[in-house]
């Protein structure tokens, strides 16, 4: 049986719960790209429409960042350097301007929004190529969109203690891939309250009508001879419309994003973000569990390997 492996992860009850997140998260991004790439180009006309400096004009010494910072620029790109600290909810905190090529600002929207954004994105052209982190972080830290409320996407409150990133970077820094009912109930809600502030946009609606579809699945299968965790055969339901190879490529997309936030290097030095040694342990111990899995992620384990050596090796060095 081909996805055998698969059907089993299917009858872990966290592990269920991690892939419907993931899906979920999945939709939030396919619901908000369209939206995100109008608003930045209405966003871009606004500031040029507002400041006489930018308008017509165009960098002619190539600045580029050097990793988060970006002091030596001509006096056109420290225009647009202004412009979007003017516009950034958090202007005294970490500006990821390595994301931008700042020659662009004047005609590339998407080269501003960057910069509302997380680091890594540099190679980053349009929408479609983000994940909802992304998307998210650019909803919070741009004030265009200032009328949605800014608690339901990054903060916690008393009623809904896990927002949106926050899930979202709960969720990818899971190495065990398992996540509870209880999270996954305030998840749901940080998910739906967000939602509801952009009814206004048709994709956003269709994203929220699978998210809920998603929800309401029982995505357990039976497997002869295979018991969930709780000892029980289950007959539990694969409907046409969320087959085995669809919930396969999406797992597969999941874990690669994942794998990106734990492999990913830092854009100054090139060497890979400081990580807890466990994590890395607990995430190439899963792959490796799994045989198709381990198969698929031959290269990304071998990575994970020399990473867990290197970190490793700086612990045996501090002793």
């Amino acid at each position: 049986m081909v996805h055998e492996e698969l059907f089993a992860r299917l009858n872990e009850a966290g592990y269920k719960n991690w892939l419907k997140a993931g899906y979920c998260l999945l939709k939030v991004r396919d619901g908000l790209c369209g939206y995100a790439h109008s608003e930045m180009r209405s966003f871009h006309r606004a500031v040029v429409r507002s400041n006489n400096v930018l308008a017509g004009q165009r960098c002619r010494s190539d600045c580029r960042p050097r990793g988060n910072q970006f002091q030596s620029a001509c006096s056109l790109c420290n225009e647009w350097r202004r412009e979007i600290l003017r516009h950034h909810t958090k202007p005294s905190g970490i500006i990821n301007w390595g994301n931008c090529r700042p020659r662009l600002w004047p005609t590339e929207p998407w080269e501003l929004a960057k910069a509302f954004m997380p680091r890594g994105l540099a190679d980053v052209n349009r929408a479609e190529q983000c994940d909802a982190a992304a998307l998210l972080n650019l909803l919070h830290f741009c004030d265009h969109f200032s009328f949605i409320n800014q608690s339901l996407v990054t903060e916690c409150d008393p009623v809904c203690p896990s927002q949106v990133i926050r899930c979202r970077n709960e969720l990818m820094h899971s190495c065990e891939m398992l996540v509870s009912d209880q999270w996954m109930a305030h998840f749901q809600k940080s998910l739906q309250q967000l939602l509801l502030q952009l009814c206004h946009v048709p994709e956003v609606v269709a994203a929220g009508q699978q998210i809920q579809e998603m929800l309401s699945v029982d995505l357990s299968v039976h497997v002869p001879g295979v018991e969930c965790v709780d000892g029980a055969e289950t007959d539990g339901e694969i409907t046409d419309d969320m087959g085995i190879e669809s919930i396969s490529q999406w797992e597969t997309e999941l874990l690669k994003e994942s794998l990106k936030d734990l492999l990913d290097n830092d854009e100054n030095e090139g060497r890979p973000v400081p990580v807890d040694l466990k994590k890395v342990q607990t995430l190439r111990g899963f792959l490796s569990s799994h045989k198709d899995l381990e198969e698929q992620f031959r290269t990304e384990i071998q990575s994970i390997q020399v990473l867990e050596e290197e970190l490793q090796g700086s612990i045996n060095k501090e002793r």
